[in-house]
């Protein structure tokens, strides 16, 4: 069975273009959309002129004078965006979209239709060149490795995508939005700092390493650079229960009036998808008019759709649909009917939120807020003490430097962590904090113990925690210290010595030994 290929089409800074057509500026002036004081997206003319994603609004404008700012429009990127997509419907009727300036086509059907891949790519850049935007395409076998295609205007062939991702940079792993998670920028400087330079050298890497090491979105990168295949449609179809079919009464002849029911149907869409245990990942709208004219997009995002992203493309649509930028021509009579029809279903684990940026300034805005309010209703039903957030504190020991505030509480470290902390545990740090009871032993099963020198009392073989023991591959230490010698009996924290150990299972153990006894402080796996 052949593989399904993928035709990715790609209108480059497309907020740009559209914030430049929406003003009525010549597409040759220098743009930068602006948000949050930087740029998010500027023209080619302004990157010539020194312009760069991520610039201060200041800088952007004193490289270049003549810039146009305009503050970022995710609708008006989509209303815009809307002409070019119903253009490409007219010729391949099958469109998705997953973001505006960026849609996927079935290769397959537009190759039949215009005989060949390079024949339909040129057709469907004149048929966007019309409508007065600049687009590339790329066809490739994977979703991913098309997107990538696109952006440097190239057609793999089929089999190749590994070939054709491999010496690629890294930094194309986070280059479409669209299709990455909010941590693959950190990811891909990770990676660049531990030298993995290419998208084939991360490839190399075993998924096991991966999983282990890096977090859930890596995985998902991993996968794409090794061209394996991409997220499936469930092995159900959706069932009745999932498609909200809406009459207009009255008919909607206004944007706001379409805003308003997108919402609206966008709650009740998802409270079915809550109901039937699943998540969208690929939605079809559908839209009919009075006179009888029909309509339908499909969207499609890396990640299931919420229900404010649903709402957004259900208004991104209307809007250009009732701007008469759509069916051709303006639509002969208000929308009567309205379809939300999930395509593609996955289950509705992939819709779990993650806890991190709860209580902590910086965290993510719609995660934070939902873990947050979860956490106080625990709070409320087991007291203040119940709920803690960790704060980055100072001190030597790996404990010593968190801090564990009550969530509402003032931020306050126990220790300043800038400050300096002599003789403190190198990084990295351990990835698991604990205190355990161990015990060490030397090559005649004697007990090893730190001597007043500041020595182990023989060379240590052993460890053994619990029930079981490992023999040591490699040891680092002691490292004595005295903390607090001036403190009041009960807050000094008295002589003692750590160590490292490296287990014969390849895990390493930070130990602490203090009053002749020995603790697991850290392990690094």
């Amino acid at each position: 069975m052949g593989r399904r290929r993928t035709l990715a089409l790609w209108c480059p800074d497309w907020p740009a273009v559209a914030a430049a057509a929406d003003a009525d500026i010549s597409p040759d002036e220098p743009v930068a959309v602006i948000s949050a004081n930087r740029v998010v997206t500027c023209s080619a003319t302004a990157r010539t002129a020194g312009v760069r994603r991520g610039m201060r609004k200041r800088e952007s404008q004193a490289r270049c004078p003549a810039l146009h700012v305009v503050t970022a429009d995710p609708g008006r990127d989509g209303r815009l965006f809307e002409p070019l997509v119903g253009a490409v419907a007219e010729v391949i009727p099958i469109v998705e979209v997953l973001r505006p300036g960026l849609m996927l086509l079935p290769a397959a059907g537009a190759a039949r239709y215009f005989g060949g891949e390079e024949v339909a790519a040129e057709k469907l850049i004149d048929v966007v060149s019309a409508c007065g935007a600049e687009s590339f395409t790329g066809v490739a076998d994977e979703l991913f490795t098309a997107v990538v295609a696109a952006r440097h205007g190239q057609i793999v062939p089929t089999g190749g995508d590994v070939d054709f991702l491999a010496p690629l940079s890294i930094a194309e792993l986070g280059a479409e939005p669209s299709l990455c998670g909010d941590d693959r920028e950190h990811l891909i400087d990770l990676l660049w700092r531990l030298g993995v330079r290419t998208m084939g050298a991360f490839a190399a890497l075993s998924v096991t390493d991966v999983a282990t090491r890096f977090g859930a979105d890596a995985v998902v990168a991993h996968r794409a650079t090794r061209a394996e295949a991409g997220r499936s449609a469930s092995g159900r179809p959706p069932g009745a229960d999932v498609v909200i079919d809406h009459e207009c009464d009255p008919p909607i002849d206004r944007v706001d009036a379409a805003a308003f029911v997108g919402r609206r149907l966008a709650d009740e869409l998802h409270r079915a998808l809550m109901a039937a245990s699943v998540a969208c990942t690929r939605l079809t709208v559908h839209a009919s008019t009075t006179g009888g004219q029909h309509s339908s997009r499909t969207w499609r995002c890396a990640e299931p759709l919420t229900p404010e992203a649903t709402a957004d493309r259900i208004r991104w649509q209307l809007d250009g649909w009732l701007s008469g930028k759509d069916f051709g021509n303006r639509p002969d009579s208000p929308i009567s009917r309205l379809r939300l029809e999930p395509v593609e279903l996955v289950d509705s684990g992939a819709l779990q939120f993650g806890f991190r940026g709860a209580g902590i300034p910086g965290g993510d805005g719609e995660v934070a807020d939902r873990a947050r309010r979860a956490l106080v209703r625990v709070q409320g039903l087991l007291g203040g003490e119940s709920v803690r957030v960790p704060v980055r504190s100072g001190g030597r020991g790996v404990a010593e430097r968190i801090t564990l505030i009550p969530l509402g509480d003032e931020l306050t470290p126990a220790s300043d962590p800038d400050a300096p902390w002599p003789g403190r545990i190198p990084e990295p740090a351990p990835s698991v904090v604990l205190s355990a009871p161990v015990t060490v032993r030397d090559c005649n099963d004697d007990p090893v113990q730190v001597t007043r020198r500041g020595m182990f009392s023989a060379e240590p073989t052993t460890v053994t925690w619990g029930s079981r023991s490992w023999d040591l591959l490699w040891w680092a230490g002691p490292w004595p210290a005295d903390e607090r010698w001036w403190a009041a009996p009960g807050e000094r924290v008295g002589t003692h010595a750590r160590a490292q150990v490296l287990l014969n299972d390849s895990r390493a153990l930070l130990l602490r030994y203090q009053q002749q006894g020995w603790t697991v402080e850290g392990v690094y796996e």
